[in-house]
């Protein structure tokens, strides 16, 4: 009796643990996704500590340095051609990029959501009106779209927000209806509509859930092309307003000196690239996950 008694415990500990942490613990069986999630994890930490981590104030002009702005024992980075460290730069550097991108990321998944639920449940002339919609947002090219919300509402956090909002979420849309033209035909579909669930119900419990594989993984990827785009706004000088640190404009100040000074532009780039490769390695890994179970 004490045997059974122990066996059901254990039963009912499996079951209640979630989902999401007992992916989190097949992600340790891939060696890419690993990878993935030790590169992104650095950064997350390096923003994180970045007022302890940094050693000097990332705006701090050493003009001293302009003598020769190559890696040193003072600076292991190197300046750039303000007399700037560049580790504090980078290291502050990582706070705008990993706040910015998740927000902006979530952002564009609430509308994108809400928008490809409405449009694959209902269909008919909603999903119409909605798929036409963001059939016109796509046909545009998305460094045009960017250029055009930045300089006509101004280079801020928020606006930068609002742009990768503005423009992940048609690509967004198109993948959660995709899924939801799927699931909706499912026998629990059907029975909660039979218990009598609300439409809003059905969408928010029964299907996102059951969708949620393909859009972690899309979330992932996602990740890494804001980074991306974000580095590319602070290239075009439409990133945050200097001299508040970013890769993108780190890149863009210092372009001009690549031939005699590589590293000051090099640095920047090795850690948009370093992030990005960390956000697809993981994306990775959790697809080969989704494939096993």
């Amino acid at each position: 009796m004490a045997v059974n008694v122990t066996v059901s415990g254990a039963g009912r500990k499996t079951r209640g643990t979630p989902a999401w942490l007992r992916r989190l613990g097949l992600l340790r069986e891939s060696p890419v996704g690993m990878v993935g999630a030790f590169l992104v994890a650095f950064w997350v930490l390096v923003a994180i500590f970045a007022p302890l981590l940094a050693p000097y104030d990332p705006n701090a002009n050493n003009y001293q340095a302009l003598i020769d702005p190559t890696p040193s024992k003072e600076f292991l980075l190197g300046t750039d051609n303000q007399g700037r460290d560049i580790l504090s730069r980078i290291i502050w550097g990582s706070r705008t990029v990993l706040i910015v991108a998740p927000i902006a990321t979530f952002s564009a998944y609430i509308v994108g959501c809400m928008l490809g639920l409405l449009a694959g449940y209902y269909r008919g002339w909603v999903d119409n009106v909605v798929m036409r919609i963001a059939d016109i947002l796509l046909s545009f090219p998305v460094i045009v779209l960017y250029i055009f919300i930045i300089v006509v509402f101004g280079a801020s956090m928020l606006n930068i927000i609002i742009a990768v909002t503005f423009i992940a979420a048609p690509q967004i849309t198109r993948i959660v209806r995709g899924l939801t033209l799927e699931i909706r035909e499912r026998d629990f579909v059907a029975a909660a509509k039979m218990r009598g669930e609300t439409p809003l119900y059905i969408m928010l419990v029964e299907i996102l859930p059951n969708a949620r594989g393909p859009l972690i993984v899309d979330a992932c990827l996602r990740m890494g092309y804001t980074t991306i785009q974000i580095g590319v706004l602070g290239f075009l000088g439409l990133g945050l307003p200097p001299p508040d640190p970013d890769w993108g404009g780190m890149v863009k100040d210092t372009y001009g000196m690549m031939s005699t000074y590589p590293h000051m532009s090099l640095i920047p780039c090795a850690a948009i690239s370093s992030l990005v490769v960390g956000f697809n390695l993981l994306a990775d890994g959790l697809r080969e996950i989704s494939l096993r179970d």
